[in-house]
């Protein structure tokens, strides 16, 4: 057994990964879909568990610094699937779209491997430029609502 400890892992390094996982579960279904349908050779899928749609609860703090306290919940799915190598994939996402958290599971199991990194990795940089582009427009838009108060002084001592 702890022979197994000390052996490294294959695939991504783990904040890779948790990077990667993050925004597959970001990625729409389109941007799976396309993915999936961009890779020339597809491996056999087999499904391990799920999808199964259920809720989680949210935490949330009062002022970003404050207590944490339950905010509410939400709707959430996940998958995991094995593909033809033997490879486990996981994935989930918001919402109740089991189809998505499949195509995420598979990219995910996908990531672990060599033969189909190149296209991972396109679909992953993809996402994340779709998200920097959203973020930085609702940045503009915030922007453009800002009001700035100022205090002016009477002299009225």
């Amino acid at each position: 057994m702890a022979a197994l400890r000390n052996q490294p892992s294959p695939g991504p390094e783990p904040d890779a990964r948790k990077r990667a996982m993050g925004l597959l579960a970001k990625a729409t279904r389109a941007e799976l879909e396309k993915a999936w349908g961009a890779l020339e050779a597809k491996p056999a899928v087999a499904p391990v568990r799920g999808p199964e749609t259920g809720l989680v609860m949210v935490r949330g703090r009062i002022g970003g610094g404050g207590a944490p306290f339950n905010l509410g919940e939400v709707t959430a799915t996940r998958a995991s699937v094995r593909l033809e190598s033997g490879v486990v994939g996981h994935g989930q996402t918001l919402g109740a779209d089991g189809e998505k958290a499949q195509l995420a599971a598979v990219f995910d199991a996908l990531l672990q491997g060599s033969e189909h990194d190149a296209a991972v990795r396109r679909l992953l940089d993809e996402v994340s430029a779709r998200i920097e582009a959203d973020d930085a427009k609702k940045a503009r838009q915030t922007a453009a609502t800002r009001v700035d108060f100022f205090t002016m002084v009477r002299g009225d001592d």
